[in-house]
C-alpha cells in the first residue's frame, strides 16, 4: 500500500528531524521566547523582505485561521471567503465558533476575484438595514487554493486594492505556501505575499515540519496582547521551541523552497503518468495537488493498493480524487502507481 492521500502523512523532513534531535536536551524558555524562535522569525522576515514584520508560531492550520481571524476582526465583523475556501468548507465551523461568520462568495477554480468582493460589499452597504447585518471585515484567500490553483501577482494586487477600498484586511492562508511559490506557473515571491497582505502564514505542517505554522503580521498590526489572546483560544504551545527549531531548519540553506520545488516536480511526473494512462483531470493544478476523475469501479479496484483522497462526485459513475505529493514522495512510489493504473 502506498499513499498519496495528503502532504502531511509522513513525519518531518530528515533535516528538520535532525535539528529536533540535536536540540532535544537543551533547556529553553517557553511559549516562543527561546532563541530558535527568535532566529526563525529573523529568517522569515528576511525571506519576505519585511524587516519590521511580527512573526508568531502556532501549531496547526485550523488554530492559525481561527486565532488570526477572531483576533483581527471586530465583534460585529465577518470574513469573506470563496465558497470552497478552507475556513468555509473544512474547518468544522471553527471560525463561527468564535462568533465570527464566514461570508461566502462565488469564485472560479477555487479563487475569488475583485469583482466578487466589490459586488458583495456594494450589495451590503447598499442595504439600508446593513447595521443589522454582519459587516465584511476581512478577505480570506489561500495560496495555493483548495484546488491547487494559484493567484498571479496581478490578481493579488487587484484583490488587495479592492479589499482596502472597502476597509477590509487581507489574510492569506499559506498552509501549502511552498508549493505555490515553487509552482512552474508562479510569478509571485514571498516578498509579494508579504506586501500584498495584511497578515499571512507560512505553512509548516504540510511543508516538511512535524507541525507548525508561522504567522506573519506585515503592517505592524499584530493585535494587542496577542499572547493572552492565543492562550485563551487554547493555541499557545508551552514548548514553543518545537516550532522555532523546525522553522529555523526550514529557512536554513533554502530548505523550504527545496521542499516545495521537489514536491511540484513529483506532481508533474505524477500528472504525466495519468495522462499516459488516459485519465482526465478535474482542474488544471500547477502545484502538488492533482485532481483526477476516476471511474468508481477502477477506484474500488485500487483501494487496497493506493490511498488517495475523495474530493467530490463527478457523475453517477465517476469520482474526483486528489493525489498529493510532498518531500517524502519517491520515484519508486510513482513507478508502482504507473503499474497499477
Amino acid at each position: 500500500m502506498i499513499s498519496f492521500a495528503s502532504d502531511y502523512i509522513a513525519g518531518a523532513h530528515p533535516k528538520v528531524l535532525k535539528r529536533l534531535v540535536e536540540t532535544n536536551l537543551e533547556t529553553l524558555s517557553g511559549y516562543g521566547t527561546d532563541p530558535y524562535c527568535e532566529a526563525a522569525a529573523a529568517k522569515i522576515r528576511k525571506a519576505c523582505g519585511c524587516p519590521s514584520a511580527e512573526v508568531f508560531f502556532l501549531t496547526g492550520g485550523t488554530q492559525t485561521n481561527q486565532v488570526v481571524i477572531s483576533t483581527m476582526l471586530k465583534d460585529y465583523e465577518g470574513v469573506l471567503s470563496e465558497e470552497t475556501g478552507h475556513v468555509s468548507a473544512h474547518e468544522a465551523g471553527a471560525i463561527e465558533f468564535t462568533g465570527h461568520k464566514v461570508l461566502t462568495i462565488p469564485g472560479h477554480d477555487g479563487k475569488i476575484d475583485p469583482e466578487g468582493i466589490k459586488k458583495f460589499a456594494d450589495k451590503f452597504y447598499g442595504d439600508d438595514s446593513h447595521e443589522h447585518m454582519v459587516f465584511p471585515g476581512m478577505v480570506y484567500i489561500s495560496f495555493p487554493t483548495e484546488y491547487g490553483t494559484i493567484y498571479s501577482k496581478a490578481e493579488l494586487e487587484a484583490i488587495y486594492k479592492t479589499a482596502h477600498e472597502y476597509k477590509m484586511t487581507v489574510f492569506i492562508d499559506g498552509a501549502r505556501l511552498a508549493y505555490g511559490l515553487e509552482s512552474l506557473e508562479a510569478d509571485v515571491t514571498m516578498e509579494d505575499i508579504a506586501s500584498l497582505s495584511d497578515v499571512f502564514y507560512v505553512g509548516g505542517t504540510k511543508c516538511g515540519a512535524l507541525c507548525g505554522e508561522a504567522v506573519v503580521f506585515t503592517k505592524g498590526n499584530m493585535p494587542a496582547h496577542f499572547v493572552p489572546s492565543v492562550k485563551r483560544r487554547g493555541a499557545l504551545l508551552a514548548k514553543g521551541r518545537l516550532l522555532g527549531v523546525q522553522f529555523d531548519a526550514l529557512f536554513t540553506d533554502g530548505l523550504y523552497s527545496e521542499i516545495g520545488r521537489y514536491a511540484v516536480e513529483k506532481a508533474e511526473e505524477l500528472k504525466k503518468i495519468f495522462i499516459e494512462k488516459g485519465y482526465r483531470f478535474f482542474i488544471n493544478s500547477p502545484t502538488n495537488q492533482q485532481f483526477v476523475i476516476m471511474n468508481d469501479e477502477k477506484l474500488r479496484e485500487l483501494e487496497d493498493k493506493v490511498t488517495c483522497s475523495f474530493w467530490e462526485k463527478y457523475s453517477e459513475t465517476e469520482t474526483v480524487v486528489r493525489f498529493a505529493t510532498s518531500w517524502s514522495t519517491t520515484a519508486e512510489e510513482l513507478d508502482y502507481l504507473r503499474g497499477i493504473l
